[in-house]
This record gives structure tokens, sequence and C-alpha cells, in this order.
């Protein structure tokens, strides 16, 4: 089974996406999604925030956040090691969808917040996510 998703497959989730959601999601799972996924769904986060995302794109990135806010995806979430696989794919897909337009700006405010939740986090763990 492939857990491989195009751009259009991930736009379907984009009813299930709200700031409040994320949030929530965010505050319960940001230390056992790790801090990739974290870092991710900021850099998504903040970006939604540009006048640099096109309306395409922003369908993309509502779509990604939307299946992350899902509880019940294809690998569930309470799967150690392999619960957010699936939830790093669809975010990585509309990573590279809009990686073009995350300025320093987006990417300055993701590594804040994410010092919130990770305040001795190493560079280096994110720097492949860059």
């Amino acid at each position: 089974m492939s857990f491989k998703k195009s751009p259009q497959q991930i736009e379907k989730y984009q009813k299930h996406y709200s700031e409040q959601g994320l949030r929530d999601k965010l505050a319960k799972v940001a230390r056992r999604a790790g801090i990739k996924v974290v870092y991710l769904v900021l850099l998504l986060f903040y970006a939604l925030r540009s006048d640099k995302i096109s309306v395409k794109d922003r369908t993309i990135i509502f779509g990604a956040l939307g299946y992350f806010i899902l509880p019940l995806d294809i690998l569930p979430d309470l799967i150690p090691l392999l619960g957010y696989t699936d939830d790093l794919g669809a975010l990585a897909i509309a990573i590279g969808r809009v990686a073009m337009n995350i300025d320093d700006d987006v990417k300055s405010r993701a590594r804040t917040k994410l010092g919130e939740w990770f305040p001795d986090y190493d560079q280096k763990k994110i720097e492949d996510v860059e």
C-alpha cells in the first residue's frame, strides 16, 4: 500500500482545517509527533498568512493541515513511530508545492513558535526541512 498523496488528493481534507483545530491538535501532540512534523505544520500555518501564496496553493495547505488535524487517517497517530508518517507525507507534499514562497519571515515565525514547544531544540534537526 502506498501512502503517497498528490496535491489533489490532499485538497479534499481542507474542510477539516480550522485555526483552533490546528492549535488544539498541536498542543496535544507536539512532543509525540516530533520536531519535524511540528515545524512543517508551523511553516504551512505561517505561509497561509503570507500574501505570496496563491489561492491554489492555499487550498493544498488547507488540505494538508486538515489531514493533520483529523484524528483518523491512514496510519492512526497512536501507532508508535509510524503514526505520523502519513501526516508527514501530506505536509511534505504541501511544503514542496509552496516552498519557493516560504520566505525568511515565515521561517523565523515558525522557528520562534517551535522554540515554545521544544525550548532546547537543535537547529540541525530541522535543516533538512528547510
